[in-house]
């Protein structure tokens, strides 16, 4: 297992040692992502004509926060499921969310979009997973799964929870990196942001 430094909460400011542990943590995990992998990722959401995204439980959570930033930036982005969910094709995009690339239903539309033409993009922790095969690009964020790989990053935190935080901020470091890329005004997103609200 990949060690990081540990960090013991005090009694005293256990909040603080807390969050700074978790922040700690994330940024060792995000430290350990390929850099050229992301890049590749970034360049075939702003290729595709449609981006579609598939996870399950907080995975999923943390990918509908990416979605919505991506959306704000004009991106055409789709959570698989939703009720307005177009049909996917040639010139999409699918991103599947999964630390061990092993959850049934993410496996089964990752096998049904790429059977449609659809690119198909991994961000997890397992490079040896189901959706090895049929993946075009693979992001490790190579956080400790429920398959307790050798090469994974050890967490003080109950179960997945490194992976699901990892993959929020991931998300929110590329799409920095588009808005960049395109030069946007960032006050000029907010006439993408909802206002039924």
């Amino acid at each position: 297992m990949t060690e990081q430094p540990k960090r013991k909460p005090k009694k005293t400011d256990e909040f603080h040692d807390t969050a700074n542990l978790i922040a700690d943590e994330v940024r060792f995990a995000l430290n350990k992502v390929d850099p050229t992998s992301a890049e590749e990722l970034l360049e075939a959401i702003l290729a595709a004509d449609q981006v579609f995204v598939i996870g399950v439980g907080r995975v999923f959570l943390a990918l509908q926060g990416f979605a919505k930033r991506l959306a704000h930036l004009g991106v055409r982005v789709y959570l698989v499921g939703q009720i307005t969910e177009p049909a996917i094709g040639p010139r999409d995009l699918l991103i599947i969310g999964s630390g061990s690339g092993e959850s049934l239903v993410p496996v089964a539309i990752a096998r049904k979009a790429k059977s449609l033409g659809a690119r198909i993009a991994h961000i997890g922790s397992n490079p040896a997973s189901s959706l090895r095969p049929i993946t075009d690009i693979f992001v490790r964020i190579p956080t400790c799964t429920k398959l307790e790989r050798p090469d994974e990053i050890q967490s003080q935190q109950p179960m997945t929870t490194l992976f699901d935080q990892s993959l929020l901020l991931f998300g929110d470091a590329l799409c920095m990196m588009i808005s960049r890329r395109r030069n946007l005004d960032t006050k000029a997103l907010w006439k993408h942001h909802a206002n039924l609200e």
